[in-house]
This record gives C-alpha cells, structure tokens and sequence, in this order.
C-alpha cells in the first residue's frame, strides 16, 4: 500500500511538471503569438496547474482516450516550432487525432500535417479594432472581463472605453470593485485599479477610459484617442434602428452591437449558426446578438432539424432572476415581476420561439415558448419538447449531439455532460452557449417526440457568444483548428 500510495503521489508531482511547461509554452504563444490553445474548449492560458490537470482528466471521460499532460506538451512543443500566425488550436483535438492515428508518428510532422491548412493559410492581417462598452451592469463587466483576458498581444479587440449614464463622487472606486469581485463569477484574475487623476479603470496594464453620458450621441471619442470603434450597448435601452443610430452620430464610431433582441430589420445573429450570412458594411451598421435564451436553443435546433426535421414543439426557459426583478415584492410595470424575485418563482413571457424564426424562416408557427423566473442569480435551463418528423431513440439523440460538441461548425456552441450529478452551479462560467444534459434526454416509445435539457450561463455563455459575434463582425478572427 506505501508503494502504491508514492508512486501515486510521483505521478503527481511529474504531472505538476509537465503541466507547468504547458502552461508556459501555451502562455508565450498566446502572448507573443496570439495562438490560443484551448484543451476541448477549455482554455489553458491563465490558469491553476490543478485546473489543467483536472481539464485533461475531463478529456479522458469525454472521448475514453488516454489523453494525458504530457501528450498535449509534445504537440505544443512541436506548435511552436511552427511560427503560426494568430490562431486558436484545440489542443485536445490533436490529442484526439494523435492516438487515433495509432502509428504514434512524430510529434513535429503530425502537427504540420494537422495543421497544413494554417500553415499555408493566407495570412490575415488583423487590425486590432477598438470597442466601446456601453452600459457596465452584468454584461458589461463580463465583457470588460474577456476583453482583457482574450486581449493577448493586441491583435484582436481592444477594449478603450466604458460608458455610462450616471456618476456619483466615488463612481470610479465602485465600478472597479464591482469589476474586480463578482459574487457569482468570483474574482477577476488580474489587477484592477482606479486612476482618479486620467478618469480611467486600469486593468492588467490596459488604460479604460470611463465617460458619463446623457444620450449615445453625445460623445466624441476621438478625443480619447478612440477611432472606428465598435460599441457593444448592454443596456437594453434601446433596440430598435433609431434608437442605435444615435451611436453611429458619435465621432470615432463605426458599429453597433447590441446585446439583446433587436426590433425591426435588425439582424439578429446567433453566432455558429447564421453568422457568415453577415458582414459590417454590406448588412448594415447595426447588428444584436440576439438574447441568451436564443443562443442556447438555436444550436440544438440546428442539429435537431438538419438530422430528424422539427414539426412542432415547445420551449420552456426556467430562467435565473435578473436586475429586471424585484428584490421583494413593489410595484413593477409588468405583471408578476414585482414579486420577490430571491422568495418566488416566477411565470413570465419569453420570445425565445418568436426568435427561432428570425434565424429559421421556415420554422414560422411551429415554436410556443413561456419562461419560469426562479430563485438563483444564475444560470438557466432551457426544456425542448420538440415532435420530429424521423425517428430515434436516446442513445442516437444523444450521440448526435455530443459529436456536433466535438466536430464543425458548433463546437463553440453546444458543450456536452456526461454526469449524472450535474446541476446548475456547475454550468457557472462555461463559455458554450448552452450544455446539453445528456442524463435528462427523453425520447418517446415511437421515437416521434424528444425532449432534450440546456443548461446555459446566461451571463457569461452568452457574453462569450457577444464576443464571438463582435470579432467575427470586425473581421479579426484568427484561423481556427477545431
């Protein structure tokens, strides 16, 4: 049993050390390159050497691969003898790929075989875009967030400005502590401070001007140095084209995303499944990234109906609280909301089925919705009962989806459990638009009716998706291997 009980512990350590490589090779590309590693959508940079090894370990449960540390710094190893230009690499994909390969062939040839197609891609020149927040309530410090952390060497979105509309004598010191500590996301990994004297947030060395103002067309940006920017307007106040074009009078602007539904002839873009229908400039100026609701179910459907055809069905969305709601019970404009969010559920109206359609014509009559409010500050659970029109059973349905979490165009969008134990809290900040619960999926005796559970951070999933769509928009994506 000693023996047994050390060279556990060795293995370890050694594990310990090979994930500290890793963890410095992945830091260089990403910061010297901006060549993002990601192990199965999970990212390396920047994190604890037990979070990796408990990334790898989830590797291994996902695909039955003895996907280990020391395999994935080989293939980095040999990543970085490559000189890529800016990139984002699934690491656990090659991973996959090597020990599926079976000759166990040389690391360095393996990877510029895989990895042919960036190679000799040609090269984007990615002009760094500046972005403008809008609003600094939950979306907006999320996004503030991963701008920082996905800002590598600055070949993407810089993240200049945050707007608000209201300001107090110590507006400074509390809008960096609320960016600094989340009570649900937790601490930011970095530092936050406020410069009282330039009337900015610095964090991790990027210089954020603050600017209080009264309507979105009073500001002129360029004074700050701020030029052709995009702004990522999370306040909700407006959302319609005429409210949004008030933006674009601004100087030093040049688009608008909005982070919520829009009205109107807005296009409403659910990123990994009808973005590359649309382009700055040829579709306009103003753009939404449609709700978090709508992200989360759009995927699914996609699969759904590209697989079996959808005749009908239904969504229900039981949905985190948010700042919409009371804290307890006082007048509120809208039936029911006025109640205790923290002490009641709460049956509201929800456009996720209205909203299908926007991105499915087709699919026009065949979607009812509704919304429960519930009593947690996060996450939510979308419900699909969808009637198809061919047959199938859960082991099928389930494989299907758990094979688009790993291969084409949703990757980015559909994550996939396996545990039997999963509840809310654990979906808290996955970066997928939603995590199908592959336990819960029902099918009926004849195959005809399914029923399939998403959960889905509504916060931090979809402000993901926000940033997916505002690169994919400003045209700075980096190629891609996943």
């Amino acid at each position: 049993m000693a023996d047994r009980y050390e060279a556990e512990l060795n293995n370890w350590i050694n594990n310990e050390r090979a994930t500290l490589e890793l963890l410095e090779k992945a830091s260089k590309l990403q910061l010297n390159n901006s060549v993002e590693l990601v192990l199965f959508r999970r990212k390396l940079f920047d994190k604890r050497v037990s979070e990796i090894i408990n990334d790898h370990a989830y590797a291994v449960k996902f695909t039955g691969l003895p996907i280990n540390v020391q395999l994935t710094l080989n293939l980095t190893s040999a990543i970085e003898k490559l000189n890529l230009a800016p990139a984002k690499i699934d690491i656990g994909r090659l991973s996959k790929e090597y020990i599926e390969d079976g000759s166990n062939p040389d690391y360095d040839a393996f990877v510029k075989t895989k990895l042919d197609s960036l190679i000799n891609a040609e090269p984007k020149e990615l002009k760094p875009r500046d972005v403008v927040l809008y609003g600094f309530g939950r979306i907006g410090r999320l996004a503030a967030r991963i701008l920082i952390e996905h800002s590598g060497s600055g070949h993407q979105l810089r993240l200049k400005a945050i707007v608000t509309r209201d300001k107090a004598t110590d507006d400074l010191v509390k809008r960096a502590s609320l960016l600094r500590k989340d009570s649900v996301h937790g601490k930011f990994a970095g530092v936050v401070e406020a410069d009282q004297e330039s009337g900015c947030i610095i964090i991790n060395g990027h210089k954020v001007q603050m600017i209080t103002a009264a309507s979105p067309s009073s500001v002129d940006y360029t004074a700050y140095g701020i030029n052709d920017a995009i702004v990522i307007d999370n306040t909700g106040a407006w959302r319609d084209e005429a409210g949004l074009s008030e933006h674009l009078k601004s100087k030093g602007v040049s688009m608008v995303i909005l982070t919520a539904p829009g009205k109107g002839n807005i296009p409403n873009i659910v990123y990994g499944v009808n973005h590359k229908q649309y382009e700055a400039g040829r579709d306009g100026q103003i753009f939404s990234a449609a709700s978090c609701t709508t992200n989360a179910i759009v995927p699914v459907i996609k699969v759904i109906r590209e697989n079996f055809g959808i005749e009908k069905g239904h969504i229900e969305t039981v949905h985190a609280f948010t700042n919409d709601q009371n804290l307890l019970d006082n007048y509120h404009k809208k039936e029911r909301r006025g109640r205790s969010a923290p002490t009641n559920m709460v049956i509201t109206e929800t456009g996720a089925g209205k909203a299908v359609t926007k991105v499915f014509p087709d699919m026009q009559g065949l979607l009812t919705s509704n919304a429960v409010r519930v009593p947690v500050p996060n996450v939510s659970l979308a419900i699909l009962n969808l009637k198809i029109a061919k047959g199938t059973n859960v082991a099928e349905l389930n494989n299907l989806l758990k094979n688009a979490s790993l291969y084409g165009d949703l990757v980015e969008q559909i994550d996939y459990s396996m545990s039997a134990e999963l509840v809310s809290s654990d979906v808290i900040g996955n970066p997928q638009a939603c995590e199908i619960d592959s336990h819960a999926t029902i099918v009926s005796e004849d195959g005809q009716n399914i029923v399939i559970y998403a959960w889905y951070d509504n916060e931090y999933g979809y402000t993901c998706q926000v940033m997916r769509l505002a690169k994919h928009l400003a045209g700075v994506r980096r190629n891609i291997y996943f």
